[in-house]
Order: structure tokens, then sequence, then C-alpha cells
């Protein structure tokens, strides 16, 4: 961090270059499941993950950014389930990056990136999950030419000094990981724009095609979770992971592996769907330092969600939460100053009593608390800045009313934030 710039370069030139001089090991990896999207990537990948182990592959996993520890972005597939890379295995493979590189110009996400490659190629597995970081046509991972499946997960309004500041414009940069006569599959979409512009772009190429809708899709019954596609029905336990969104994103994942030809049954499915894991996303909290902060009998979440689109699954993952159990909400919130915080708040209208907002330490872009504040009541939220989650959980129990029903507390609004979280609570992902 300290030696390369931590923007994005939006070429693929110094990836090829690098990558050459490393002997090129994207074209050495098992099949590649590669996924864009501006929301649920990660959780695609999770289930995607929790599907392929479940039927008995070795399964690699790369996901950006890290949320403690910079080895959270690689699993490395075992016949146990996997484990993050160890430290000295990593430290080892951005030593010979940076050896080969020889003290050109590169970005921290460009050796990285090399690093899943290097990694991912050196260490036997069956499949290779590999998530984006920006965008699609020039993130440094879309140097992958021959993927088993193009996965394109829901888009919406995100980054636009990088990618523009229409959804179609961010949906053709996004289209961009697809390749000629390749699968693709694309996950429920809430912009008929972007969709239109997906599926022109997967015609055009001649690629084998799923769209979330059309092909296969997913809905509750009796509390279980049925998913459909050309092959037949499969009834499932509901996924583990919070939020009626969790069905398309577990339906995009099924059709995708399937769609890059594993063998995933039932029994398969019905298993990953409560042994999926995906930390910072809709996480309860249940031990811990800042969990020993909480009103007596109230409730921690932590999810790492950052834009309008994340805040409406949420919110509507906090309503499905309040027709089971009803109590008061409150937020803790910090942002970084590349987001429509405004529009993030507005999900939570009519459903938070109070936000307190906090500086996310680990980020150099976090909006100062007081002017977070002022921007979460431009979406008419009560709100005020506080110095520290630590801090604003100790002011709500100082604070709270006995007599009342135990809070919801929600920590959002940045994944940054959710790493310092779990960090504080001594709970990272492991």
């Amino acid at each position: 961090m300290a030696l390369h710039p931590k923007g994005f370069d939006l070429s693929l030139d110094r990836i090829s270059r690098l990558l050459e001089k490393l002997g090129n090991p994207q074209d050495r990896l098992p099949p590649v499941i590669h996924i864009a999207g501006t929301n649920g990537k990660g959780s695609a990948a999770a289930f995607s993950r929790a599907l392929l182990e479940e039927a008995g592959y070795r399964v690699h996993v790369h996901t950006s950014p890290h949320l403690v520890n910079w080895h959270e972005r690689y699993r490395l597939g075992t016949s146990n389930g996997g484990k993050l890379v160890a430290d000295d295995v990593l430290a080892d493979a951005i030593q010979r990056i940076a050896k080969v590189n020889d003290g050109q110009t590169i970005t921290v996400f460009e050796i990285l990136t090399a690093a899943t490659f290097l990694l991912f190629s050196e260490h036997p597995a069956d499949v290779a999950i590999i998530e984006v970081g920006l965008g699609g046509r020039f993130d440094a991972t879309n140097v992958i030419r021959e993927p088993a499946v193009s996965l394109i997960m829901p888009i919406s309004m995100d980054h636009e000094a990088y990618l523009g500041d229409r959804v179609e414009l961010i949906a053709s940069e996004k289209a961009g990981i697809i390749k000629p006569g390749y699968p693709v599959v694309i996950g429920q979409q809430d912009h008929d724009e972007a969709e239109a512009v997906l599926v022109d772009r997967a015609e055009r190429l001649n690629c084998p095609l799923w769209v979330y809708g059309q092909d296969f899709f997913a809905y509750e019954e009796n509390r279980r979770m049925i998913y459909q596609d050309e092959t037949g029905l499969m009834d499932l336990t509901r996924p583990r992971l919070l939020g009626r969104h969790q069905y398309a994103n577990a339906a995009a994942a099924i059709a995708a592996v399937r769609a890059a030809g594993f063998d995933v049954g039932a029994d398969d499915a019905d298993r990953a769907m409560t042994s999926v894991e995906w930390p910072g996303r809709m996480q309860r909290l249940t031990s811990g330092k800042l969990v020993d902060l909480l009103p007596l009998g109230a409730e921690l979440w932590v999810d790492g969600g950052h834009n309008p689109g994340a805040g409406t699954v949420v919110a509507e993952a906090l309503a499905e939460l309040e027709e089971k159990q009803p109590r008061p909400l409150f937020l803790i919130s910090g942002m970084i100053n590349t987001k429509d915080q405004t529009g993030y708040f507005r999900a939570f209208h009519g459903m938070a009593r109070h936000v307190y907002t906090v500086p996310v330490t680990m980020s150099e872009a976090s909006v100062p608390n007081a002017e977070l504040a002022a921007r979460a009541r431009a979406a008419d939220l009560s709100a005020e800045p506080v110095n520290s989650v630590a801090n604003a959980l100790m002011l709500l129990r100082d604070t709270w009313d006995i007599r009342e029903t135990a809070p919801r507390i929600l920590i959002c609004g940045s994944l940054y934030l959710a790493g310092q979280v779990l960090a504080e609570n001594g709970t990272p992902p492991a």
C-alpha cells in the first residue's frame, strides 16, 4: 500500500505485461466462474462455493475487498472445504510478483490480482470462482479468456466516475467480461435497460444464455425456497443469508454452476443453503467486545453494502426481521465520499428511529461524521454524529429505557466500516 498507487488503471496493458513475465498463470487455472455486478457479487460467490463444495469439488475463491486481513481475498480449495491462504504463502507470491515487476508502475489491485492467478495456478482445484473488482471490461481480472461461465449480478449506480452516469453505461462495462461463445448467466436485474444491454451483448457474441425470470427463477413457498429452471424444480431449505433478495442470488449461483458444467444436485443445493457463509453482509454478531456494550437483550447486525441498491435490499431484509420480531431500529453508519450517502439512507425512511454517524477510520475517503449526519437528515432521518461505533453503542445503552423492547442495531454503509467492526469485535472472517 505504501509502494503502489491505490487507484484503478482502466486498461489491461499493465496487468497483461506483468502476467506474461510470470508465465501467464491466468491460462493455467481450473474452470473459472467469473462474477461481475454492482450488488450481490459476493453473495453469488458464497453460494457458488457452497454449492460446489457440497457436491464434493475443490474450490478456489477470489473476492475483494477484504474486511480485516489481506488473505481473506484468497481461499484455496482443498478436499475438506478450503482454507484462506497462509500468510507465508501469500507473502511469497507477492515477493515473486514484485521481483518480476521490477519497480514498474502498478496498482495494488493489479498486484493482488496477479497473486490470485499465481496462487490458483499453483494449487490444484476443480474450479475457481473469481469476483471482479471494478466494472468488468477493464478490470484486472478480465484477462480470463475462456471462462466456464460469466455471471452478471444486479447492476445499479455505483463508481460513476469510472463506469458512467447511466445504468446502461455501467451495464456495458460489466458486460465486458462476456467472451464470445462462452456461457453467460444474468442474475435478477432491477433495471430493464441494464438487462437489455447484457442480453444484447451475449446474443451478439453467440453465447449460451440463461436469464433470471425467463430461464430460471426462485420464489418462497411454505417457508421453503423453490428453484426452477428448464430441468425442473428443486424444493430447498431457505438460504441462511438473510433477505428475500438472497433467493435470486442463490438462484443465479445455481444456474451459473450448472451452466459451467458442474453436476450439482438437489441434495447438494439443499445443504448449500444452510452452509453458505458471507461475512459482513447482514451478519449478526452474537459475541465479542462490541456485543458486550449493547443494551440488555439488543441485537447487533453488520452489513457492508454502500450504495442505494444495497440500502434497498438491506432495508427489505430488516423489514422481514421486523415482521417476525418487532424491535426499534437504530443505525450506526459510516460511509466514504465516493458513494451516494443520502440515496443510501432513503431506503431506511420510516424504519430507523435514529442514526449515529461515525468516521470510517480504515479509509482516507471517510465522510466526516457531522457531514454524514446532515446527509442522513436530508433523507428525513433523525441523526447525530458520534466519535466511534463503541461510543454509539455505549450512548444507546446508557440512555435506553429498559421498559422498551430491546433495540435492533445495524452497523452499515461501508465495507471498510464492516471490517473495522469485525476487527474491533474480535471476530474477523476465517
